[in-house]
């Protein structure tokens, strides 16, 4: 089906599914978005305002019966993995929100079953495409940096609201997958893991509400990605230091605050994604401090790529073997956190 459009509905409109699938995923020629499904009255009063004639549906199976090619699983982690099972044995491709599975071992089972089916089964590690991401990428690239030896990457949220407990849930499998993501994705596989976790209760259960990762990656670099959600601190922050400088960026969340505010990629297309001059990154070298202007984020291009692979142009935009080592990543983490030792992974 190569150069041919294909059709996807997504399962659940709560935040994710409404602000961080349904817009980008109508920034993309090629994609029609058959349908949504939620039963709740209020949601499918949202969808009409935001998407007019996106149907809703009742069920997954009554989405899948519309006639599609794709389905985007948005729903909460305890039930997300039954419902990318059904995905996949009704023959759809699939793309499973984070976290992708509690642990590695619960993965086993989705990866197993996307095999079985033939489909495609990929995860939605969108902050891949954040502006500030995006930007370190292009400077690694340039060789500004010469060789890369360490980056710390925090991203501290003033958000306790959000805060969920349960199994699947925790600051860690929710931010910390993204944030240990995105390092992976730049620096590759990770040899063992240092880490600390805060800890908070909610409703008589204890969640972790703050995090510090650290990673010896096999080619040698070592990153750290930490976050907080009580601490009453807003701020993101990323650090690189090689051996021809540093880069500072205290970049914001660019494509969050803007699809917030009520912008859209598919319309505001020329400055979606790239952040005011003002807080552009600095980078040190031997000739002096220089800002680098924002490199343009966004999160489309997980979709393009998705239709891309669904075509057969491309791999899935994240393979299943990165998103199942991002989860052993967060099993040493939490292993780590409680025995206070680093934990291999080779």
């Amino acid at each position: 089906m190569t150069g041919q459009g294909a059709r996807i509905g997504v399962v659940g409109y709560g935040v994710g599914g409404r602000w961080f699938h349904v817009p980008y995923i109508q920034a993309v020629p090629g994609w029609e978005l058959v349908g949504v499904v939620t039963r709740s009255e209020c949601r499918r009063a949202l969808l009409a305002d935001d998407a007019p004639g996106v149907a809703a549906f009742d069920s997954l199976d009554d989405l899948i019966d519309a006639g599609v090619d794709a389905i985007v699983i948005t729903t909460p982690p305890e039930t997300r993995q039954s419902l990318v099972l059904r995905a996949l044995e009704r023959g759809v491709h699939t793309v499973a929100d984070k976290p992708f599975a509690p642990d590695a071992a619960s993965a086993a089972v989705m990866v197993q079953a996307a095999s079985d089916s033939g489909g495609i089964l990929t995860v939605f590690h969108n902050r891949r495409w954040d502006t500030d991401l995006r930007t370190l990428a292009g400077l690694i690239e340039s060789g500004a940096l010469g060789d890369v030896w360490r980056v710390s990457s925090r991203f501290d949220l003033d958000d306790p609201a959000t805060l969920e407990a349960g199994p699947a849930h925790g600051l860690l499998r929710d931010l910390g997958s993204h944030l240990v993501d995105q390092m992976t994705h730049l620096f590759g596989r990770v040899a063992s893991v240092d880490a600390h976790l805060d800890h908070t209760e909610i409703d008589g259960v204890e969640v972790d509400c703050g995090f510090v990762v650290t990673m010896h990656h096999e080619n040698g670099v070592y990153t750290s990605v930490s976050s907080s959600k009580i601490n009453h601190l807003h701020d993101r922050e990323i650090i690189a230091h090689g051996s021809l400088g540093a880069y500072v960026s205290k970049m914001s969340d660019v494509q969050a605050r803007q699809v917030f505010s009520g912008l859209r990629p598919a319309v505001h297309v020329e400055t979606w994604g790239i952040e005011e001059p003002d807080r552009w990154g600095q980078l040190h070298t031997a000739a002096g401090a220089r800002s680098v202007p924002s490199a343009r984020g966004d999160y489309s291009e997980y979709y393009r790529a998705l239709l891309r692979a669904i075509q057969g142009d491309d791999p899935p935009p994240v393979l299943l073997s990165e998103a199942v080592h991002n989860l052993e990543i967060l099993d040493a983490a939490r292993t780590s956190a409680r025995s206070g030792r680093s934990v291999s992974l080779r």
